[in-house]
């Protein structure tokens, strides 16, 4: 278990960027949250199997078709034990 800590910028609100997020989380087996900040980033906390979160966050650094990506800040954190993954 591992968990990655992210924050997201370019046009990535108003895209369904966290909707989508959420979807590929599930689909890889990875729990967390994402949620908009006001600065116009999105910021994800996901934990799982290493492997998934490699995988969720090389989606991240593309996103939903309407996303434009500039960059993706990425840390290493303990895990917390979520379970589920929640849009915020």
């Amino acid at each position: 278990m591992a968990r990655r800590h992210l924050w997201v910028r370019g046009r990535v609100q108003g895209v369904w960027y966290r909707g989508s997020c959420a979807q590929q989380a599930q689909a890889l087996g990875v729990s967390g949250w994402a949620r908009n900040l006001p600065d116009g980033r999105v910021e994800i906390a996901a934990e799982g199997d290493p492997e998934a979160l490699d995988r969720l966050v090389e989606w991240c650094r593309h996103g939903p078709p309407a996303a434009r990506v500039t960059a993706v800040e990425v840390h290493a954190e303990e895990p917390e034990g979520l379970s589920g993954f929640e849009v915020r």
